[in-house]
């Protein structure tokens, strides 16, 4: 591959970052100069086809549509419980538990994001916690943050164990059962020792970029609970995982974690004396997303009972043994062989997670007695705040695709990722540990989805195992990791979750804040892994 080539694969990370994180602009600038530079480049040294082009762009536009049916329903059903007078309700419930920022991030950002997380995936967990936390009382941008870093060790097994059963089953030649099994316990165990400590990091960068004292000091000084807290998530999740397989670690081992941390949270265990909140908000920013009036306060279950729905409705739907996920699935759009090419797509859209907040909010609109006027001014309200996502979606998304379907072409080159990950496996060989999981975070911050990385790195990652004689098991392992760590950074989850408290155009500050964490994480998994294989070994 020459300099130049090289360069190329690198236009569409280089111009992201360039665009979005150093220059800060907004998504809705900064995605459409870097799609025009990628299909530039991509024409030019690749010879990627105009019609090879426009294909990539249609197929990112359709699953652009259902990254923005997420968004709108999350909104929608954001604002109906704002107008009901749910939040409040909830919000107030999570400060009985404890007054403490940072114990409330920990418990909505960590462990009920895991929770969603496990039972759904797809940007869920930070569309859903980050606007609780906003209500709670924190600035939309650590919100935001927040919920992305929590947003990390439970996608391992996230959407009932799509990344390991879709992601690398698909991405490997000799994908059984128990080879699966394998590479999630040995991936599973090195999060234990990585993840584990993730709550505590959360809280420190709580109180050090947006505590009013900037000080890492306040976060450490709970370094006792939020340890707890850590292994209350992966503990059970490891042993669920020995028991049940890789479809329930994140759903269970979330559930276990916030049985544990409520109540020790209560009881303030493990907890310091002080109770630290961040600044007084001076503007709230949910009450006024909807433009109507908040109704009398509920009760604690009516309250809860649309999240609870929403995450029952997902379960139900995504297990395999049970018949709703084929129902569902079976309702689908074909758009087979665009503009004559090999690229193909399809929607379910009843499957969805996004058709279940909006099929959510109309049922507790109906049973909440919601009135109709109020319920179309909640619509126009969602529907008016999709603009800027949109026209950064239907430009990064298309970005990324011709990225990944760049294989077809007239210069004889495989797919730029495919390109980029041969020659570090040839360059990185003996330190191939090291280099692992930095693979798989690059796969999901391009892709946007941790089982798009592991479909896409897989057999790179078994290949370079076999030819530095390493156990694969433990590198296949490694890239689970970093598509973990990609996804705090990945651009579609940012736009999503910026999308929902408000926040377009401050996606490359997001990313500031989440890349650093990302990178550490990745570090931590590649150091702990090349001491396992060099024990092993």
């Amino acid at each position: 591959m020459t300099w130049l080539q090289l360069f190329t694969t690198l236009v569409p990370i280089l111009s992201v970052f360039i665009l979005l994180v150093l220059l800060r602009l907004p998504a809705t600038r900064a995605m459409p100069l870097s799609l025009l530079i990628t299909a530039a480049f991509a024409a030019w040294v690749w010879q990627v086809s105009a019609v090879q082009l426009a294909a990539s762009i249609l197929e990112g536009w359709i699953i652009a549509f259902t990254i923005l049916v997420i968004v709108f329903g999350a909104i929608l059903l954001l604002n109906t419980l704002t107008a009901l007078g749910a939040i409040r309700v909830i919000c107030d419930w999570f400060a009985r538990i404890s007054p403490d920022h940072r114990v409330q991030v920990i418990i909505i950002a960590w462990l009920f994001g895991a929770f969603l997380e496990g039972a759904s995936g797809f940007g869920t967990p930070a569309a859903i916690g980050a606007p609780l936390l906003v209500a709670l009382g924190f600035p939309p941008m650590a919100a935001v943050v927040m919920a992305l870093i929590g947003d990390s060790a439970p996608v391992s097994f996230g959407a009932v164990g799509t990344p390991v059963i879709v992601g690398i089953g698909q991405g490997l030649a000799n994908a059984t059962p128990d080879r699966l099994q394998q590479i999630a316990l040995s991936a599973l165990t090195l999060d234990v020792f990585i993840a584990s400590f993730l709550p505590l990091l959360m809280v420190a960068m709580l109180t050090r970029f947006f505590g009013a004292n900037r000080s890492w000091r306040e976060g450490l000084l709970l370094w006792r609970f939020a340890l707890f807290s850590g292994l209350a998530f992966t503990l059970p999740a490891y042993g669920v995982l020995r028991l049940l397989g890789p479809e329930f670690p994140s759903i269970l081992g979330a559930l276990v974690g916030l049985l544990l941390v409520v109540g020790a949270a209560r009881r303030r265990w493990l907890l310091p004396t002080e109770v630290w909140r961040l600044p007084v908000m001076t503007d709230e920013l949910l009450p006024h997303a909807t433009g109507v009036t908040q109704l009398p306060t509920m009760g604690l279950f009516k309250a809860w009972f649309p999240y609870l729905l929403v995450a029952g409705l997902l379960v139900l739907t995504r297990v395999d043994t049970l018949p709703f996920k084929a129902l569902l699935q079976s309702v689908s759009i074909e758009f087979n062989a665009l503009l004559g090419t090999q690229i193909s797509t399809r929607v379910a859209p009843l499957y969805l997670p996004g058709s279940i907040f909006v099929l959510v909010a109309v049922v507790i609109g109906l049973l909440y007695r919601l009135p109709l006027v109020a319920t179309g001014q909640l619509w126009r309200a969602s529907l008016g705040r999709l603009l800027p996502t949109s026209i950064a979606l239907a430009t990064s998304v298309p970005m990324v695709r011709i990225f990944l379907n760049s294989g077809e072409n007239s210069a004889g080159l495989a797919a730029m990722p495919k390109e980029l990950g041969v020659l570090a496996a040839d360059t990185f060989a003996n330190q191939w540990p090291l280099v692992a999981p930095f693979i798989g975070a690059l796969g999901s911050f391009i892709a946007g989805s941790s089982t798009f990385s592991n479909m896409m790195f897989a057999r790179l990652q078994q290949d370079a195992a076999q030819t530095a004689d390493l156990p694969e098991h433990w590198i296949l392992a490694l890239q689970m990791l970093g598509a973990n760590a990609g996804n705090m950074v990945c651009v579609l989850n940012v736009v999503a979750a910026v999308s929902v408290v408000k926040l377009v155009g401050r996606e490359g500050d997001v990313i500031r804040y989440t890349l650093a964490p990302a990178l550490l994480y990745c570090a931590c998994a590649g150091a702990l892994g090349y001491l396992v294989v060099a024990l092993v070994v």
